[in-house]
């Protein structure tokens, strides 16, 4: 009998190099999670050469329409049908598994790696993560939890509101909001890890025991903050109601980075829970 207290991770990794900080990072996830006790499943991204693109080769058997292939209404299909390629299927299993997933990876041009975002386009099948009717706070994941976790090459000081690559509350929105709590996780805070490659090989181990103190008490933190769908009127073209605005017509900011009502965006919401 499963022990209920027991809680399944899934950690989706993307780097090429076993020596990499990356690595360590997710070598360490590993074995402080095994140590509470919880089951780590590991979808080691390139070791599994996990392919990227999304097409026909995904799905077994006959196309509904070959000479237009959609692929988010094919996938869906062939998911009812049970006809998705094999790879993506064990990914499913996985997905069904986890009470929590991490995302594991060097930040490439303000996003993930192509090979990450492969496994989002893939594996995040509409019927199975996601359709019109279940998504943010009505989504199919509402149960699981879900975080980034990356390195940067750029100093903290270079992605504040006054650096140079702009604000990452910014940058994480469209995978924070996008992609994790349109498919209805409870997203985590990211764990960012700002240069390792400029620092020094002791600071770079201080990185590693701070997330191993993080990770103590990962499963029972509280979510960053989205919006629930039903402040947003579908009659209206999904528009904030207008009792929402009122509401906010006081407030000194935005509700969130991208319903930011033109007002100066949430300070730090996208990077720490409550606030």
């Amino acid at each position: 009998m499963k022990n209920m207290t027991a809680k399944t991770v899934l950690i989706v990794y993307a780097h090429q190099s076993a020596g990499s900080f990356n690595a360590a990072v997710k070598n360490a996830a590993v074995d402080e999670l095994k140590k509470q006790g919880c089951r780590v499943l590991v979808s080691d991204l390139y070791e599994m050469k996990f392919k990227a693109t999304a097409t026909e080769d995904d799905i077994n058997g006959a196309v509904k329409n070959p000479k237009h292939f959609r692929y988010g209404n094919e996938t869906m299909l062939a998911w009812q049908e049970g006809r998705l390629a094999s790879d993506i299927v064990d990914e499913h299993n996985k997905l069904k598994e986890a009470d929590l997933v991490i995302f594991q990876f060097p930040m490439y041009w303000f996003s993930v790696p192509a090979i990450m975002k492969g496994w989002m386009d893939r594996v995040l099948t509409l019927g199975f993560a996601y359709t019109l009717e279940k998504r943010y706070s009505e989504g199919i994941f509402r149960n699981k939890k879900a975080m980034l976790s990356f390195t940067t090459g750029s100093h903290e000081t270079m992605f504040s509101s006054n650096g140079i690559n702009g604000d990452m509350n910014v940058t994480l929105w469209p995978i924070q909001n996008g992609v994790l709590n349109y498919c209805g996780f409870q997203v985590l805070a990211p764990q960012i890890f700002w240069a390792p490659t400029h620092l020094s090989s002791e600071a770079r181990e201080g990185l590693l025991k701070g997330w191993c103190t993080r990770l103590q008490g990962l499963l029972n933190e509280a979510p960053l903050t989205f919006p629930p769908a039903d402040i947003f009127d579908e009659g209206k073209g999904f528009q904030l109601k207008p009792e929402v605005r009122e509401k906010q017509a006081d407030s000194p900011f935005g509700l969130t980075v991208g319903h930011h009502l033109e007002k100066p965006l949430p300070p730090q919401s996208q990077m720490k829970a409550g606030v």
